[in-house]
């Protein structure tokens, strides 16, 4: 029997709304995904250390407070601190067109924003997540 796609989804930072999170949380969950929500207004280094005890295939770190260009890399650097590369990032919200580019480059494999369908989300994690 093939491991089950293990996911955390965070909220980092200040952000307070949480919608989005438990929507994508909720789908990945009913696609058969073993899913961890970490709850809101978590600081980076809080979202890895969870991603490590839990031995998570992926993070989907979801905002939409603006702080996206300095909270997502920040996951990425602490995963290579703790040598967790091998753990695929992913993120959402309210993210504007260009500053996508900025976050690819910086390790996050993918941006899903408002309007993308959950089976895209799924679709994605199961094309690119390592079991």
């Amino acid at each position: 029997m093939e491991r089950k796609i293990r996911v955390l989804v965070a909220k980092p930072g200040l952000d307070g709304h949480d919608r989005g999170a438990k929507v994508i949380a909720r789908a990945l969950r009913d696609a058969g995904m073993e899913v961890i929500y970490t709850g809101l207004r978590q600081t980076p280094e809080q979202i890895v250390t969870a991603a490590i005890q839990e031995d998570v295939d992926a993070i989907g770190l979801s905002c939409l407070s603006g702080a996206h260009n300095h909270l997502f890399p920040r996951v990425v650097e602490l995963l290579k601190e703790h040598n967790a590369e091998d753990i695929l990032v992913f993120g959402g919200g309210v993210i504007p067109d260009a500053d996508i580019p900025g976050l690819k480059a910086a390790g996050i494999k993918e941006i899903f924003t408002p309007g993308t369908s959950t089976q895209d989300v799924i679709a994605f994690l199961e094309a690119h997540v390592r079991r």
